[in-house]
């Protein structure tokens, strides 16, 4: 519980301080646009957790606490990335009931302003995760396929 809070706290924080610079400056001002920066971001989450799953994957408690305690290190920037991935894609989410959507949710970036100025935000992002998220499978099959090979 406190390792979630520890995530979670300063998750909502920078997103109280940066999160509004992020839609409202930065994604109209990337190479294409705001969509085009949402499929970034979409593309860029597979490759996240991709970078938090593999060295995970590698422990191995029993056969060495030194080396499994390394991979776990090494799958810090992963979680580091995947934390400030949910960060930019979480900003982008408006409360639920219209009666809840405050002044600032209508400012620059807010994200009521972000889903009347790019409607179709979480498409590109969908899309882009999708894309990605599929050539990373190809990827990994195919070096499983010459990790078998090479070991016959």
């Amino acid at each position: 519980m406190l390792a979630f809070l520890a995530l979670l706290v300063p998750l909502a924080l920078a997103d109280m301080r940066w999160g509004d610079r992020v839609w409202g400056d930065l994604a109209p001002a990337w190479p294409g646009g705001a969509y085009a920066f949402a499929g970034t971001v979409g593309a860029v989450v597979p490759l996240g957790l991709a970078a938090l799953i593999a060295p995970l994957s590698r422990m191995n408690w029993k056969a060495g606490k030194v080396r499994s305690l390394g991979w776990a290190t090494a799958a810090l920037p992963g979680l580091a990335l995947c934390w400030l991935l949910a960060g930019v894609i979480l900003r982008t989410t408006r409360p639920k009931h219209r009666r809840d959507w405050t002044g600032d949710c209508y400012d620059s970036g807010g994200p009521c302003w972000v889903h009347q100025e790019y409607p179709w935000l979480w498409a590109v992002g969908l899309a882009g995760t999708l894309v990605m998220g599929a050539l990373v499978v190809v990827a990994l099959v195919r070096i499983t396929e010459r990790r078998d090979a090479a070991a016959k």
